[in-house]
C-alpha cells in the first residue's frame, strides 16, 4: 500500500469518531438502527401473561413503532414480522410460518437477540 492511500485511511479512521461525536444521541441511535437493519438480527420476542410465556416469535429482524399518517407522532404499539413458535420450544418447526404481529405498549414482553 502506498503512502497516500494509507494516509487517507488513517485520516478517515480518525475523523469518524469525531463526526459521530458531533451527532445528537438520537442521530447516533438512528445510525445504529440503520446499520442493524442492514446487517440483520435474529431476535426472539416472548409475550408474557402472569409471568408465563404465552406467545413466542422467532427470527425477528426488528420491532418498529407505528407512526401516525397525518401527524407523524408515535402510536402506542409496536409491530414486526417473525416466525410464530406454536409449541414454544424455541426452534422453527414444520408448519410454523412467518407472521405479522402487533404489541400494545401495555403488553408484557421481552425482545432479545438469539443467543445460539
Amino acid at each position: 500500500m502506498s503512502l497516500l492511500p494509507r494516509r487517507a485511511a488513517t485520516l478517515a479512521a480518525l475523523a469518524l469518531p469525531l463526526l459521530l461525536g458531533a451527532c445528537t444521541q438520537e442521530t447516533q441511535n438512528q445510525l445504529k438502527r440503520d446499520l442493524q437493519n442492514w446487517t440483520g438480527t435474529d431476535g426472539i420476542l416472548e409475550v408474557y401473561s402472569n409471568g408465563v410465556v404465552v406467545k413466542r416469535f422467532l427470527k425477528i429482524d426488528k420491532l418498529s413503532t407505528a407512526l401516525g399518517t397525518q401527524d407523524g407522532s408515535a402510536r402506542s404499539y409496536r409491530f414486526g414480522y417473525g416466525v410464530i413458535d406454536l409449541n414454544l420450544n424455541g426452534t422453527v418447526d414444520a408448519g410454523e410460518k412467518r407472521v405479522y404481529f402487533e404489541l400494545s405498549d401495555y403488553s408484557q414482553y421481552v425482545f432479545f437477540d438469539n443467543p445460539n
